[in-house]
């Protein structure tokens, strides 16, 4: 009970010296600003350190919070130019496709334009997966016109031939295969053979007469004599001239003109010549010739 009393007594205390302080500063002000700004500057000064202290720490915290939030404005711009820049590679590559594709197709135009044949554009849609023969797949096919051994080119020269079709597609035979024969000329001695295509991705020109003088680096081209090909369209150049002793013909080793491996379009020869009708009826009449007695 004496706790309980002084505790009393203390809370009374205090309650009447803050009255007394209160009456003082209504009654007195003058004398009590006085007081206060004496008793108020040491205090102030005290009180100053951790004030600034603290101010400084909210300071540090709000600069950091705000280059955080800055940062992460950053780091999301950063994130959609990425995502610009590889739309933009994605659309370059597309023009950059579309620009080399009609660059090729107005090749393949002037060609077409300035060949005495008759040609039909085609693309190339499939290769041969196996290694079975050398091949590819076109998407042009008897409903356009396309039949079997109709040959196929490109500007730089020739690819092979059709060898089999249906409605919508056909295969080429390249002209590196080994089983595609076709008749060829060397430009510079005028010395006619077959070409042949061989196992290591290239050609060979066979039955060169024992006599000719043909070497490497002679151009070889189609010769015109058979129904699939006009003349003139180039095959390849001669690399390596082969002649055994006792053989009766000559060899040479043929690099394709065509890079066989790089093709998207091709032209698909419907008539070795423009007057493709005219030609069939000189022909029938020198058959009609030959039976006559």
């Amino acid at each position: 009970m004496a706790i309980s009393r002084s505790t009393y007594g203390t809370r009374r205390l205090a309650i009447v010296l803050f009255a007394c302080l209160l009456v003082a500063l209504f009654l007195l002000p003058s004398q009590s600003q006085r007081l206060l700004q004496y008793v108020g500057g040491p205090l102030g000064q005290i009180l100053s350190v951790p004030l600034a202290a603290f101010s400084s720490v909210d300071h540090g915290i709000s600069e950091t919070w705000n280059a955080y939030l800055a940062l992460q404005s950053v780091h999301e711009e950063n994130r959609q130019l990425h995502r610009d820049l590889e739309l933009l590679k994605g659309q370059n590559n597309q023009l950059r496709e579309s620009v080399a594709a009609t660059q090729r197709y107005e090749t393949l135009l002037n060609f077409k334009q300035q060949s005495p044949s008759q040609t039909l554009a085609a693309q190339v849609i499939g290769r041969d997966a196996t290694n079975w023969y050398g091949g590819m797949i076109l998407n042009k096919g008897e409903g356009d016109g396309v039949r079997v051994e109709m040959g196929v080119v490109t500007p730089a020269g020739v690819v092979g031939r059709i060898v089999k079709t249906n409605s919508t597609s056909s295969v080429v035979l390249l002209v590196t295969d080994p089983n595609n024969a076709i008749a060829g000329v060397v430009q510079r001695t005028r010395d006619e053979g077959i070409v042949e295509g061989t196992s290591h991705g290239r050609a060979r020109l066979k039955y060169i007469p024992l006599l000719s003088r043909v070497q490497a680096g002679d151009r070889v081209v189609t010769s015109g004599l058979t129904g699939t090909f006009p003349r003139g369209l180039a095959i390849g150049g001669l690399t390596q001239v082969e002649k055994s002793e006792g053989d009766l013909f000559q060899s040479a080793e043929i690099e394709p003109e065509v890079d066989l491996s790089k093709l998207d379009e091709v032209l698909i020869i419907t008539a070795p010549y423009e007057d493709a009708d005219s030609a069939q009826k000189l022909l029938q009449e020198i058959r009609g010739d030959r039976k006559k007695p």
